[in-house]
């Protein structure tokens, strides 16, 4: 709850009044199932070579190879924070996390491409649900400010955490073994998780009667998965029917979404969230978190690895320094408590991801991994400020019976953000190739993936700057 003047909040360093039996143990099941869920998300990234000539893919085939997770975590979040407020947060929770098994034992035995893409749209559908219902789980398990601040920061630095771990786990396993074998030890552990959830975890649910929204489900999930189609096929020519077509018809869908939403009596997405200024900035934020930072950090290990020349342990080793940078730094957030303003957080966050990108330049040109680290550290630290501020408003920008929507609505953003940053990050960074050669990725590319990543991230900075003065009330006259 709120303080009132006079009242002395408790200091950064005080226990969490909520951080009873109950809630510690949410807040362990909801950590480790997200952790799980960045692990598997980024696993594939330090062995891509590997698992693409294992498959036969190709070059737009390995975009999918990336993509697939991230189709299916945006195209389901709102529709899984949806059900969760309406259905029990704790049964969408577990419902994902054996999905997530079953998706990625399906990953591991894939004797194609095309079943390995399919495997990992599962994943994403799982994944979707383990993090809308997830951080839903935790708004409902810590009721003030300051509880739910040191909960987001320890649910925002699993992100960090996650992303570290997968491509280190994968490339070890695959050095003894096969790709496959982080696969398989994954889907041991969203099992297991999966099997405990139902002791850790209480049952919260909104009081209202449950309602699925078929045509909002349809429409949104359509329409998304119709744009990255027309995103990821631009790479050869922006002007061809096999993009120009996706291209329209997803874009008719997702304006069928926003009318069905905001005619519908029991929408997934409550359009009227969108008049508080705190749940505008969470959404544009996240949007930008997506396509600036998780866009090309996403890709940056594939164009290290073919480049410079790097090993998938090495490559692994540059994503640890980092998604570590941003594991430490959400961590440290909860410290601060509420004393730092979101909107600034987001924008500081972005400045230093820009200048991060900044730092690397050159890096491929000069065929030396080493002018990564720079950068990667400080790009690391913007990260790491845009997610615990975004998981803090996230739960703090809607009402208690909204949270998972809020959760869904959030990461939707962040998700559809990432999806098209990876598919333009592919797209420019294979485009810019030597005269006479084709396929594959260019110094001048990596180079204009950097680039571009920078002038996105100001753009979020500025942003988050310019809705927060526009949003924050004027101040009382006497």
């Amino acid at each position: 709850m709120s303080t009132s003047a006079g009242v002395t909040p408790p200091s950064a360093d005080a226990p969490v009044p909520e951080a009873t039996r109950s809630g510690s143990r949410a807040l362990f099941a909801v950590c480790a199932a997200t952790l799980l869920v960045l692990m598997n998300y980024t696993a594939p990234l330090a062995v891509l070579p590997q698992t693409a000539r294992s498959l036969g893919a190709d070059l737009t085939t390995q975009t999918w190879l990336i993509n697939a997770i991230t189709l299916g975590l945006a195209a389901t979040l709102l529709v899984a924070g949806s059900l969760g407020d309406d259905f029990g947060r704790r049964r969408i929770f577990r419902v994902g996390l054996t999905l997530l098994a079953a998706g990625t034992v399906g990953a591991a035995v894939a004797p194609d491409a095309t079943f390995f893409i399919a495997a990992r749209v599962l994943q994403g559908v799982a994944s979707a649900g383990i993090l809308a219902a997830g951080l839903g789980l935790l708004g409902h398990a810590f009721h003030s400010n300051h509880g739910r601040s040191h909960a987001t920061a320890r649910w925002a630095s699993m992100l960090g955490a996650g992303i570290a771990l997968g491509p280190i786990v994968a490339a070890a396993l695959t050095a003894l073994g096969s790709w496959r074998w982080s696969h398989l030890v994954l889907a041991a552990l969203a099992a297991v998780l999966a099997a405990l959830g139902g002791r850790l975890l209480p049952e919260s649910r909104a009081d209202r009667m449950a309602h699925i929204d078929v045509p909002g489900v349809l429409t949104l999930g359509a329409g998304l998965s119709l744009l990255l189609v027309a995103v990821t096929a631009g790479r050869t020519g922006w002007l061809r029917p096999a993009v120009l077509i996706p291209l329209a018809l997803g874009a008719l869908l997702l304006a069928a979404f926003v009318a069905i939403e905001a005619r519908g009596r029991a929408p997934m997405l409550d359009l009227a969230l969108f008049r508080r200024p705190d749940f505008r900035i969470a959404t544009i934020g996240a949007f930008f978190t997506g396509l600036a930072a998780l866009g090309p950090s996403t890709v940056l290990p594939t164009l290290v690895q073919r480049l410079v020349g790097l090993s998938a342990l090495g490559t692994a080793g540059l994503a640890f320094v980092w998604a570590g940078t941003a594991f430490v730094v959400s961590n440290q957030m909860r410290h601060l408590g509420t004393r730092s303003a979101p909107s600034r957080q987001l924008a500081l966050g972005f400045a230093l991801t820009a200048a991060g990108y900044l730092t690397m330049l050159g890096y491929a040109g000069a065929h030396s991994w080493i002018r990564t680290i720079p950068g990667l550290l400080i790009s690391g630290a913007g990260s790491g400020l845009l997610n615990a501020a975004l998981a803090r408003l996230a739960v703090s920008s809607v009402p208690a019976d909204r949270v998972a929507m809020g959760s869904g609505a959030n990461n939707t953003a962040r998700y559809v953000g990432s999806a098209f940053g990876v598919a333009v990050c592919v797209t420019v960074a294979s485009s810019l190739l030597p005269a006479g050669r084709t396929g594959g990725f260019s110094a001048p590319g990596a180079d204009a993936v950097l680039l571009l990543g920078a002038a996105v991230a100001l753009i979020g900075a500025a942003t988050a700057l310019i809705r927060r003065r526009v949003g924050t009330p004027a101040p009382a006259t006497a």
